[in-house]
C-alpha cells in the first residue's frame, strides 16, 4: 500500500476537536488485562494527534506516538505539552517502517482507527516480534452496528443531512487523498488469525451516553475524515463550512447536538507468556 501524505491534508487542527472521545472504562480495561503498574512501554502507531497516545501515556513509563503525518504530530506535542506530559516521543514514520522506526519491546501497541490504513498482516506480524511476553495488540474503533443505542440525550446530529451536504460538493464517490475510500470486505479478527497472534477477542467498553457536541465540534468532526478533508473542498471550503452551519444552526435552537459514536471495540491479540 502506497502512503498518500495528503489523505488528512489540512485536517490536523480539527481532529482533536472533533472525534468523539473513546470510553471512560478503556484505562482500567487495558491495566487490569495487561497488569500495568507504570513500568511498561507502550507504542500507539497511527497515533494522529495524539488522542489515545497523551489518554494513555500516564500508566507507561515511556509512550511512543508514532505517524507519517507531520501536522498530526505537531498538534500531538502541542496537546502533551498543555497536558504536562513529558515521557512521550513522537516519531515520523510509518507503521510500514518498524521496528526500525520504534525498537521495541513494548507491553502494549495500539491502532486507534488506523490499522486499516496499513499492510495489516505484515505490520501484525512485525508488532508481534516487537511485544514483550504477554504483550498486547490492541486495534480501537467506535462500533455502533448491534450495540445498544442510549435514548438521546439532546438533538441528534443530522448526519444523513450533512452526507447528503458532502456529496453536493465532493460528489458521490468518497475520496482520500489523490484517490478513494477504501472498501473493507474483511474483518480485523480474520487478519490476525493469519498470523502468529493464532486469532484475537473482542470486548465492548461502553461509550458515552450523554456527549453533547457544538455546532463547529460538528464540523470539525467532519473535517477531520479523511473523505471529508478540507483540502478536497479546495477554495469551496468555507463556503462549505458555512452552508454546515447554517444547517446545524436549522436543526438546533441552542447549536447543542447529541452524538452517540458508538460503544468503544477493542480487538486484541496477546503475544504467549507472562509480562
Amino acid at each position: 500500500m502506497t502512503y498518500d501524505p495528503t489523505i488528512y491534508l489540512g485536517a490536523a487542527t480539527h481532529y482533536r476537536f472533533g472525534r468523539p472521545p473513546y470510553s471512560p472504562e478503556f484505562e482500567n480495561f487495558l491495566a487490569r488485562e495487561l497488569s500495568l503498574d507504570g513500568t511498561a512501554r507502550l507504542l500507539d502507531a497511527g497515533c494522529g494527534p495524539g488522542i489515545l497516545t497523551t489518554r494513555l501515556a500516564p500508566l507507561f513509563a515511556e509512550t511512543v506516538g508514532l505517524d507519517p503525518d507531520a501536522d498530526m504530530l505537531a498538534e500531538g506535542r502541542r496537546a502533551a505539552e498543555q497536558l504536562g506530559l513529558s515521557d512521550i516521543r513522537w516519531v515520523q514514520a510509518r507503521a510500514e517502517d518498524l521496528p526500525d522506526a520504534a525498537p521495541g519491546p513494548y507491553r502494549l501497541v495500539t491502532f486507534g482507527q488506523s490499522f486499516h490504513w496499513t499492510e495489516e498482516q505484515q505490520v501484525a506480524e512485525t508488532v508481534y516480534d516487537m511485544l514483550e511476553p504477554g504483550g498486547m495488540l490492541g486495534l480501537i474503533v467506535h462500533t455502533v452496528d448491534g450495540r445498544p443505542r442510549p435514548a438521546p440525550a439532546g438533538t441528534p446530529i443530522p448526519h444523513p443531512e450533512i452526507r447528503a451536504l458532502v456529496e453536493k460538493y465532493l460528489g458521490s464517490t468518497r475520496r482520500a487523498g489523490q484517490g478513494t475510500s477504501q472498501v473493507r470486505n474483511h474483518r480485523f479478527e480474520d487478519v490476525l488469525a493469519h498470523t502468529r497472534f493464532g486469532g484475537s477477542r473482542s470486548a465492548f467498553l461502553p461509550g458515552v451516553p450523554d456527549l453533547l457536541r457544538t455546532i463547529d465540534s460538528v464540523l470539525a468532526g467532519y473535517f477531520s475524515f479523511s473523505w471529508a478533508a478540507p483540502h478536497l473542498f479546495g477554495e469551496h471550503a468555507e463556503a462549505f463550512a458555512e452552508e454546515m452551519r447554517a444547517l446545524l444552526a436549522s436543526r438546533s435552537a441552542d447549536g447543542v447536538f447529541w452524538d452517540w459514536p458508538g460503544d468503544t471495540e477493542i480487538v486484541f491479540a496477546r503475544k504467549p507468556g507472562r509480562p
